[in-house]
């Protein structure tokens, strides 16, 4: 019988959220040891925050608990990556959850078959993603999907079912696609009921993996300009979400250079700024009401 140890890793702060230093290949393996020890009081869930979601962080405080209280924070946008190397806490690599997910797959053997659960996406999609899963990765059992109704997440009852059937089928990962940041909220709140040792709220992997939506060629993922390749093929969805991006993100850089350098602020923190924006915000839905 194999010992596994659950390996921990270092973290870096950056726009105020603790980002784990790892690299493909060990957030692969922290899945798999994770799998190999079990659960434990709840489900071990793991996030990839891109620029859009570290956005959200900034702004939202309910979305700063689902992220701090998440077992594996990994970085999923070059922006950040770069970012990271500029403030002197350089992040490995970017960590993309629908590249997580199919380098885990690729990991897992026949003889040992990695049990997963797909829930999201449109009706019908997470059952052909199924059935590509199986005709490429031998060591990978779809024990179950779910695509559930819009507003689910307020039903209490559609909750017990979904979680009464995911239990059922005892996987050993949840893959959760159900968007940002529905997806963390709903893994943050049923934490402790999820059976599966690991949860990883991932986006439109699902999509991805049954064909409905096409990746970037690999070439445009290295060279860190994927959101070019999405905003080209949705142009519709997107393209809104990344000039908000886009208009914030010199914002959100300056808010760390002040961060490193406190003599220029006055001795404040990310998390101070964070703070002081959330309450100007609310005052100002005060003052409107």
């Amino acid at each position: 019988m194999i010992a596994y140890i659950q390996q921990e890793f270092p973290r870096h702060r950056l726009f105020g959220i603790r980002f784990d230093v790892l690299n493909m290949r060990q957030a692969v393996d922290w899945v798999l040891q994770s799998v190999a020890v079990g659960r434990r009081s709840a489900t071990r869930y793991v996030v990839t925050p891109n620029v859009s979601l570290t956005l959200l962080h900034q702004r939202s405080a309910e979305f700063r608990e689902f992220i701090h209280n998440a077992d594996l924070t990994i970085v999923d946008g070059m922006p950040l990556v770069k970012a990271s190397r500029w403030f002197g806490k350089p992040l490995p690599e970017r960590v993309a959850g629908s590249d997580l997910v199919v380098q885990l797959f690729a990991a897992a053997v026949p003889e040992m078959p990695l049990r997963v659960f797909l829930l999201g996406a449109a009706s019908g999609v997470a059952d052909r993603a199924a059935e590509r899963i199986h005709q490429q990765w031998e060591g990978v059992r779809v024990v179950g999907t779910c695509s559930p109704n819009f507003g689910f997440e307020h039903d209490a009852k559609q909750n017990r079912a979904i979680l009464d059937t995911v239990n059922a089928a005892a996987p050993d990962v949840l893959i959760v696609g159900l968007g940002a940041p529905k997806q963390e909220a709903w893994t943050f709140h049923h934490r402790h009921q999820i059976q599966a040792p690991v949860t990883l709220c991932v986006g439109g992997t699902i999509d991805f993996l049954a064909g409905e939506q096409i990746r970037a060629p690999e070439w445009v993922r290295s060279a860190g300009v994927e959101w070019m390749w999405r905003l080209g093929t949705n142009p519709r969805r997107l393209l809104k979400r990344y000039l908000f991006d886009a208009l914030n993100l010199p914002r959100l850089f300056l808010d760390e250079f002040r961060d490193q350098c406190p003599i220029w602020c006055g001795g404040r923190t990310t998390e101070t700024m964070i703070e002081k924006r959330t309450d100007i915000s609310n005052c100002v839905k005060e003052q409107r009401r």
